[in-house]
C-alpha cells in the first residue's frame, strides 16, 4: 500500500490551488467563518515552529506587525488565548507534536482566526486533513512572510459562484475529491475511479483547469 508515500511537490500545490479556486467542492473540507473575503488588519500574528532559528526570522520578516513566536503547541494555545491573534502560521511538525492537531484547537478557540500550515514535508493526505482541521491555506517551505500575505489576499477574492465549471474543471475536482477521500493513496484512487494509476499519475501532473 502507498497511503504514506509523500506526492511529488508540484501535485500537492496544484491541489491546494484547487481547493482555493473552486469554493463550492472546497466547502466539503472548508468551514466558512464570517471573516472569511473580507479585509483583514492581520497585524497581530503567532508564529508556531520548533525551530527557534526560523522564529527569529519571522519576527524580523514580519517587524511591522505585532508578532508572538512559540516553540511548542502547549505555549502556542496559550498565546493565542492571551494575544488573539488575527493570523497564526503553524509549522506541520512541532517536535513529537502535531501542526494540525494545534489548528484544530486554535480553530476551535478563535473561529475567527486566519491560520496558514506551511512545511517542506506535505503529502496530498497532511495537506487534507490541515484543511478540514481548519487551515485557509497550506503552503510549502521555504516562503516569505510578504508571499504568505499575497495567498491570503488571493483566497479572499470573491469567487463567481454562479460560473458552471468546464468538463475539464468537473473531473479535475472529482479526481481530487476521490484522491482525498483516498487519504492521497494513488493506487486505492485509481481503483474507484476505474482507471489505470499511471492514467491517473498523467492526470495529477498536469494543471488544475482554471474553470
Amino acid at each position: 500500500m502507498d497511503t504514506d508515500v509523500l506526492i511529488p511537490r508540484v501535485v500537492v500545490q496544484r491541489f491546494a490551488a484547487s481547493m482555493i479556486r473552486a469554493p463550492v467542492e472546497a466547502a466539503r473540507y472548508i468551514q466558512p467563518t464570517a471573516t472569511m473575503g473580507e479585509a483583514r488588519s492581520l497585524q497581530n500574528v503567532l508564529v508556531v515552529d520548533d525551530d527557534e532559528r526560523i522564529l527569529g526570522s519571522w519576527k524580523r520578516a514580519a517587524r511591522e506587525r505585532n508578532v508572538v513566536t512559540a516553540i511548542d503547541a502547549t505555549t502556542a494555545r496559550q498565546l493565542a488565548n492571551a494575544e488573539r491573534p488575527d493570523l497564526a502560521i503553524v509549522d506541520l511538525r512541532l517536535g513529537n507534536a502535531s501542526g494540525i492537531d494545534l489548528i484544530r484547537e486554535l480553530k476551535r478557540d478563535l473561529p475567527d482566526l486566519m491560520v496558514v500550515l506551511c512545511s517542506g514535508y506535505l503529502s496530498v493526505a497532511a495537506a487534507v486533513a490541515a484543511v478540514r482541521a481548519g487551515a485557509d491555506i497550506v503552503v510549502f517551505k521555504p516562503i516569505t512572510f510578504r508571499e504568505i500575505l499575497q495567498r491570503i489576499e488571493e483566497s479572499t477574492e470573491e469567487p463567481d459562484l454562479e460560473d458552471t465549471p468546464t468538463l475539464a474543471r468537473a473531473e479535475w475536482e472529482h479526481i481530487m475529491r476521490v484522491l482525498a477521500d483516498c487519504n492521497g493513496n494513488v493506487s486505492m484512487a485509481a481503483r474507484r475511479l476505474g482507471i489505470y494509476r499511471s492514467s491517473l499519475q498523467r492526470r495529477l501532473r498536469k494543471y488544475a483547469p482554471r474553470s
